[in-house]
């Protein structure tokens, strides 16, 4: 599975270029799980970008399944932006580890959609303490693997506050996107207060 790895990095640097950081987390019973992080400029100012490494080395299996496949099944890597400068989003490596870890470790399937609680603020002082994932093949295209193995999909994330959070199990991914949208929210803001939700 390392030559899946070495795929996924190649793709990663071919859509965002060099990482200027990386860092590893082990947890006790599951492969290393890699957050590699790069630097960009867009039409707000500088970005960050953290994207792990080792979620997509085996496929996410429904965790009711009697027999495992080792090669079917979804695949997929998670991809954070958020603006520099206003946190300190580097601390956001082990969260970002832990929900990449989440298929092994919990079983669950990531899909777009999907809520992701890591319980605690992904940086300090930050107002979110989960994420919405969101659909693949914007930032970093999907990446097609040999049959009969599922392509890796790079699923961004979408902080979201507690209340965003409840609000969206209430309501549904689409709806919360929706109000995102109408309100013209900076995603990509570290420190952004919610979204009106009244």
């Amino acid at each position: 599975m390392s030559d899946v790895l070495a795929l996924v990095e190649a793709r990663l640097r071919t859509a965002l270029g060099e990482p200027d950081a990386r860092a590893a987390v082990t947890f006790l019973g599951t492969d290393r799980i890699e957050v590699l992080r790069f630097t960009a400029s867009d039409a707000g100012g500088e970005v960050v970008r953290y994207a792990t490494l080792g979620m997509s080395a085996q496929p996410m299996a429904d965790p009711t399944a009697t027999l495992v496949d080792p090669l079917r099944g979804p695949r997929a890597e998670l991809v954070l932006t958020v603006r520099t400068g206003r946190a300190d989003t580097d601390k956001v490596l082990r969260p970002l580890a832990v929900l990449a870890a989440s298929p092994q470790v919990e079983g669950v399937i990531v899909a777009p959609g999907a809520s992701l609680d890591t319980g605690e603020p992904l940086w300090p002082e930050a107002p979110f303490t989960s994420v919405l994932v969101a659909e693949s093949g914007g930032l970093v295209e999907d990446l097609e693997l040999d049959e009969p193995m599922d392509p890796v999909r790079f699923l961004p994330l979408l902080p979201m506050t507690p209340n965003e959070a409840a609000w969206k199990r209430v309501q549904g991914a689409a709806a919360l996107e929706e109000r995102w949208l109408r309100h013209g929210t900076d995603l990509r803001d570290p420190m952004r207060a919610g979204v009106p939700l009244g």
